[in-house]
């Protein structure tokens, strides 16, 4: 039987998607009902974003595209995967204001990783330091109390609810939102600071490795260059933190070995130094 009559058919999974109907996904779902107009360019990156999340490659995602709430980001997932884009079950998480969707499994992974690390890969940029450096025990140990909590949360976030795309809100008391979303995003090494100086930190002017991540995505559009990561680790801290980035390089390639929907990976660098560094 097909589908009723003004309903979408649900295109088989693995198989080449509609960029028109990708477009209008996000500029319905996300956009409707404000005055700017999400570009087509931006929204198929969207979708390649949430398809590198589905497909085991990263995490989460932030979503960054403008206002909208869980209920217009669980519509638009739900076109997403009625186009066949993300068969996998996923997870919009909030926290203060900002939404992540998440690959449960490989969320809950990563920070079950992060808990064992040692030593724990947090980059103190505090205002206060003269250069960056790696935690001390007393902070990290902090951090980790955090992670812990949230992992639990997840877990019982999972344990309770059923459906394709599942939902959640965490109440961050007391976190450093930086950390956790760059553990989250599934940065090898997360920048932290202390709160009471508000966001500021000791980055400016500091050479700052930045590491993008990017692959070919052909079952969107021929062409199409997806951006999966993009992180700085200070330059000063790269040969300290080398095993750990050769471990992450190393399991995004295995990960990137188990999937089709993208292929020619490319891992590159370069060292910048910026006047002031927003985290």
């Amino acid at each position: 039987m097909g589908p009723a009559a003004g309903e979408e058919a649900e295109a088989p999974a693995g198989s080449a998607l509609s960029a028109p109907r990708l477009v209008a996904a996000a500029r319905e779902e996300l956009g409707a009902g404000r005055r700017w107009r999400l570009p087509a360019a931006r929204a198929l990156q969207l979708a390649g974003e949430v398809l590198a999340v589905a497909a085991g490659l990263k995490p989460a995602l932030l979503y960054d595209c403008g206002a909208a709430g869980p209920a217009e980001l669980r519509r638009y997932l739900a076109r997403l995967m009625e186009a066949g884009l993300a068969p996998r079950r996923l997870h919009l998480l909030g926290a203060e204001g900002s939404a992540l969707l998440l690959h449960p499994g490989l969320a809950r992974r990563r920070l079950a990783a992060m808990l064992r690390a040692h030593p724990p890969p947090f980059m103190d940029v505090s205002a206060g330091r003269q250069c960056p450096g790696l935690c001390g025990p007393v902070e990290a140990e902090t951090i980790r109390g955090h992670l812990a909590a949230l992992l639990a949360h997840l877990g019982a976030a999972e344990a309770t609810t059923a459906g394709p795309v599942s939902s959640s809100e965490v109440v961050p008391t007391g976190w450093n939102l930086c950390t956790i979303m760059g553990v989250l995003l599934g940065y090898p090494a997360a920048y932290t600071f202390t709160t009471e100086e508000g966001a500021e930190n000791c980055l400016g002017l500091t050479p700052l490795r930045v590491f993008t991540v990017q692959a070919s995505c052909p079952r969107i559009r021929d062409g199409l260059r997806v951006q999966i990561y993009s992180f700085s680790i200070p330059e000063s801290l790269c040969t300290e933190l080398k095993e750990v980035l050769d471990t992450w390089c190393d399991e995004l390639k295995q990960a990137f070995s188990a999937q089709s929907d993208f292929v020619d990976l490319c891992i590159s660098s370069e060292v910048v130094s910026l006047p002031a560094v927003a985290l």
